[in-house]
């Protein structure tokens, strides 16, 4: 049975296996790097230098592979200036420059790539990587300017699947939030360094001791749905961070509304959640 680890910051392989494994010898480390019983995200991985990124798991031990191996994204919208995915949980938005490739930026390019649609990608927004749902690209930094310009205007809704049932059916938590770089976790009341975040939910479904929310977020900070509803005390399922490890995290990004900067009128996204977040209640 492997030992499972999360990546709080961006590190190499080897140097978080030094500073995770406590007790083991450098000797013992490598042993097992070498030895194949070192994997990253369901892969095995034997290189020293391998870069981790945050959120990534390393496991040590044997290693299950992982087979849900995705060969193309599905392409929500598209046109000469704008596209968007459906991003499944597990997957990364982006990675750094280092990365193995195994996130959604790098992914559509090589899928349009593949259909001899050779056009460039900007991230408008990202996603967490256990998080579903509408992740928007853009075609050019102008056109990724642009869209900013007016995402104070954008609706972003999303589902929720939380532990218990809020207090109180409908709701708005506007607590101030505040990211802690050495924790990477976001902590929520007043602090001086604290940011102003608006979040309105509702319920829609109640099954034992679990709630289905619609969650609206007025700002896009990050973990911002994630810390709210914990500091509500309804943590979001399979969210380890800031509730309870499980199976996947409850959290899909629903429907986007944006303004189309060439179109010049708003344009509305939707893309329902699959069926194993609705089997999370």
């Amino acid at each position: 049975m492997a030992e499972k680890f999360v990546v709080k910051r961006d590190d190499k392989l080897l140097n978080f296996l030094f500073s995770s494994l406590v007790g083991w010898s450098k000797k013992r480390v490598k042993d097992r790097l070498k030895g194949s019983m070192v994997g990253v995200n369901g892969e095995i991985i034997t290189q020293y230098d391998f870069v981790l990124n945050i959120d990534d798991i390393v496991e040590v031990g044997v290693i299950r592979k992982r087979d849900n191996i995705i060969k193309s994204l599905d392409i929500i919208y598209q046109d000469k200036d704008l596209i968007a995915i459906n991003k499944p949980a597990g997957l990364l938005s982006v990675g750094s420059a280092n990365e193995n490739k195994k996130h959604a930026l790098y992914l559509l390019r090589e899928q349009l790539f593949r259909s001899k649609q050779r056009v460039n990608l900007i991230p408008v927004h990202r996603l967490d990587r256990d998080t579903s749902g509408i992740l928007l690209f853009a075609t050019s930094r102008d056109i990724r300017e642009k869209v900013m310009d007016n995402w104070n205007k954008a609706t972003k809704i999303y589902l929720a699947i939380v532990d218990g049932t809020p207090k109180e059916p409908k709701g708005i938590i506007s607590q101030p939030l505040r990211l802690d770089e050495k924790e990477y976790k976001v902590h929520v009341g007043e602090h001086k360094l604290a940011k102003k975040a608006i979040t309105h939910y509702k319920s829609i479904k109640n099954n034992k001791n679990k709630t289905l929310l619609e969650v609206e977020i007025k700002t896009g900070r990050q973990h911002q749905i994630r810390a709210h509803l914990s500091w509500l005390g309804n943590p979001i399922i399979g969210d380890e961070r800031y509730g309870k490890k499980g199976e996947r995290m409850g959290l899909h990004s629903y429907k986007l509304k944006i303004y189309h900067p060439i179109k010049k009128e708003f344009i509305s996204l939707e893309v329902d959640a699959p069926k194993e977040f609705y089997g999370l209640i």
